[in-house]
């Protein structure tokens, strides 16, 4: 983990980002650039003002990114979405732990504890 821009971002990390042409950036940090890079990091887009962007892993300058806040899921709704963005991601890990989450929502919702 490394402090940019006064920010702990770490590998995973969502985050929204500006372009050098001012496109609007948002996805994850893929990587954090080496201690002889510091300042980029790596980031794999999921939506862009530029659609050629979406779905590459491309550097940006750290000040120009922002992490996004955590954000507490909580409808299955919100879950079904962030569900859908795990597998166009291809994020296995997230994808099942919004399933477990789903699931346990589910037993609630039928009075199964």
């Amino acid at each position: 983990m490394f402090l940019y821009n006064n920010t702990n971002l770490k590998t995973g990390d969502w985050i929204k980002a500006e372009s050098r042409k001012g496109e609007l950036i948002i996805g994850y940090i893929d990587s954090l650039s080496p201690e002889g890079l510091e300042g980029v990091v790596k980031v794999t887009v999921v939506t862009s003002d530029n659609k050629q962007a979406i779905g590459k892993t491309i550097p940006i300058l750290s000040k120009r990114v922002k992490k996004l806040p955590v954000s507490n899921v909580t409808n299955k709704a919100q879950i079904e979405f962030l569900l859908d963005l795990a597998l166009s991601t291809g994020d296995k890990e997230w994808f099942l732990a919004l399933s477990s989450e789903l699931n346990a929502m589910k037993q609630l919702a039928n009075g199964v504890h």
